[in-house]
């Protein structure tokens, strides 16, 4: 009994460390956007002659939400004569197929793929469209963004520095007003882009390539063998695979594109667990490969061990709750003693348990929104509720692992055309 309980008490004192190690992460991030100082994007550079790209944009089932991304791309501010745009019709039953073989036969550089095969998948989509891309850079969106008019020249003009290897962009909900659930996605978004996306680009780290409203180059993705169709987040293991090889991932704050937010608790979760599955099969992957990279700085591969273990950070906090219900029950409680101790939890009560909540803060404040300032108190309830999403999602990728059970894409379910999304 003694040995389990000092087990008990050595995993609290490895949960308290790892809560400490991202309050002050947190807290730095914070910090160097309240200070207003940003690191400048690419913006002034000035070409004559753009990059000739291809956007490619995965659908399966997408007949409500097509029309309307299909024409903020046809809006968006880029030379048509360098442009392509291939919509990839995964398997669709609905009217897809229909809707954009009359696109293609009304814009001649709409050129839909048409897949219709047992092995569907947003990775092995984007695969096979790379084969027939006639661009030397790749931009991804998802099937319900909407591109801002200038977004495109913003992506694409950071690759006229030769160390680029991907972009991400910025997202930010266009139906967020719709309910409670929509709000607070809202502002856990403004919070991951304005406040930690852009600190980690300030601050020289990784800044992570995300599955839509990025682009990469084309020839370096080839030649790495494209995205691995066995993990589910495909943008996650990019972004690691660029650093490794020397190349840079960069974040364009001002490139923003539209996104609709999940509007009901349950789609929401199982969104959430499919994050978490996927970014954990990459941890799995990618933490050794990266730590022992000569491609990667020490900086950024503390940063990257941080952004690969975050989607597990809600697992061992889990473990540490029940933990500390067993040793209250078993009377075990002694872990620590001393006046330090009050200090310790005192700071941390202060600092460290509300550093989240300075990062979307800071970004409600950047972003002219603090009236949705007073939804913070509601994130305690998303945290256990994220906390369930994603231990489920730990536990599926740890499954994965075992077992080399072939990953499938499930698509998020849309609202738009309902009688339910607020554009």
């Amino acid at each position: 009994m003694e040995v389990a309980i000092s087990i008990i008490k050595g995993y609290l004192i490895f949960v308290i460390v790892i809560m400490l190690v991202y309050a002050i992460r947190h807290f730095i991030f914070a910090v160097n956007r309240f200070q207003g100082r940003q690191r400048m994007y690419y913006g002034d550079i000035y070409t004559s002659k753009m990059k000739r790209i291809s956007v490619l944009v995965p659908m399966h089932n997408e007949e409500q939400v097509l029309d309307e991304a299909l024409k903020a791309l046809l809006n968006c501010d880029y030379d048509r004569d360098m442009l392509e745009i291939i919509p990839i019709n995964d398997n669709s039953t609905d009217r897809t197929k229909e809707m954009l073989d009359d696109y293609h036969r009304r814009y001649e550089f709409i050129r839909p793929l048409h897949r219709d095969c047992p092995d569907r998948g947003k990775p092995v989509g984007l695969n096979e469209a790379m084969q027939i891309a006639e661009g030397e850079i790749i931009v991804v969106f998802d099937a319900d963004y909407r591109p801002a008019k200038y977004l495109l020249k913003q992506l694409v003009i950071a690759f006229e520095d030769p160390e680029v290897g991907a972009v991400m962009g910025r997202v930010i909900p266009y139906n967020a007003k719709k309910n409670i659930l929509t709000r607070l996605i809202n502002i856990e978004r403004s919070g991951g882009y304005q406040v930690d996306q852009q600190a980690r680009y300030n601050l020289r780290l990784i800044p992570q390539y995300g599955g839509t409203v990025g682009a990469f180059r084309k020839d370096v993705m080839l030649e790495m063998g494209g995205f691995d169709t066995a993990v589910l987040a495909e943008d996650t293991d990019l972004t690691f695979k660029m650093y490794r090889r020397g190349w840079k991932v960069m974040y364009a704050n001002s490139a923003e594109c539209y996104e609709e937010a999940p509007e009901s608790w349950s789609v929401r979760a199982r969104q959430i667990r499919r994050w978490a599955r996927g970014h954990n099969q990459v941890m799995w992957r990618q933490t050794f490969p990266l730590l022992f990279s000569r491609n990667v700085t020490a900086r950024e591969k503390l940063d990257g061990f941080l952004l690969l273990l975050v989607y597990a950070v809600p697992v061992i906090l889990l473990f540490g709750h029940i933990c500390s219900y067993l040793l209250f029950f078993m009377g075990e409680m002694d872990i620590f003693s001393g006046w330090w101790v009050l200090l310790f939890l005192g700071t941390y009560c202060s600092f460290g348990n509300f550093a989240p909540f300075y990062e979307i803060g800071v970004s409600l404040m950047l972003d002219g929104i603090k009236g949705e300032v007073f939804l913070l108190p509601l994130l305690l309830f998303n945290f256990y509720f994220y906390m369930w999403a994603i231990t489920q999602g730990f536990f599926d990728s740890i499954a994965d692992l075992i077992t080399k059970r072939k990953v499938k894409w499930a698509k998020t379910t849309r609202f738009l055309n309902k009688g339910q999304a607020n554009t």
